[in-house]
């Protein structure tokens, strides 16, 4: 089979990123949370979950369990690509909130707790509060999207969520330049395709 390229971290927000985990970066859909082994890549390149917490579970999990897991995530990002679609390009009004009952009931099961620790600093060592989280079980993945999820619904301007206008597509971002004037996912891919297109239709103009 062949591998996977890397995923793709355009949303300018990290539970954009995760709606963005399946896309079609050239001619053949990727989905990169396909299997558990693919859900770990994909933690591991968010930055969501430590390498070493991603080992222990993987060493732990029962067969199938991981990819378990992932069904579970796809499923969650079907159901907050929905909410997204429904409220991007204006305010998130207050009754959205009777629409999030399951990241709710799912950051129910969240186990973190403080723990002091020790930090380097440019001045030696000082110590800093730092939030933990136990991880169970290969569910308890889930916990960190969601928490990620949760902040972008709580902070972000749902006004500036926008979709890539490339005709093909699908990838959404966060638009947080000065003058919300962002078009596409990246200028390098279906911003240089609107530009060659718009050069050719030009020229066909002018026979």
């Amino acid at each position: 089979m062949k591998p996977k390229p890397p995923a793709i971290f355009i949303g300018d927000s990290l539970a954009l990123d995760f709606l963005n985990s399946i896309a079609t970066p050239l001619d053949t859909p990727v989905d990169w949370l396909d299997n558990g082994e693919g859900l770990l890549r994909w933690l591991a390149q968010a930055k969501l979950v430590p390498p070493d917490t991603l080992n222990g579970l993987k060493a732990r999990a029962m067969p199938g369990e991981l990819d378990k897991v992932a069904d579970q995530a796809r499923a969650l990002r079907e159901w907050f690509r929905k909410f997204v679609r429904k409220h991007m390009g204006r305010p998130l009004p207050p009754k959205a909130l009777e629409e999030l009952g399951p990241l709710n009931k799912l950051l129910q099961g969240d186990e973190t707790f403080s723990q002091i620790s020790r930090q380097r600093a440019k001045d030696g060592e000082r110590f800093e509060l730092r939030a933990m989280r136990r991880w169970q079980s290969p569910q308890s993945l889930l916990l960190p999207i969601a928490e990620a999820l949760a902040k972008f619904i709580c902070e972000e301007d749902f006004a500036h969520v926008k979709a890539c206008e490339g005709p093909s597509c699908t990838l959404v971002f966060a638009d947080h330049t000065r003058s919300r004037a962002r078009r596409w996912c990246s200028m390098a891919v279906c911003g240089n395709r609107a530009k060659q297109l718009a050069h050719r239709n030009r020229l066909k103009n002018k026979r």
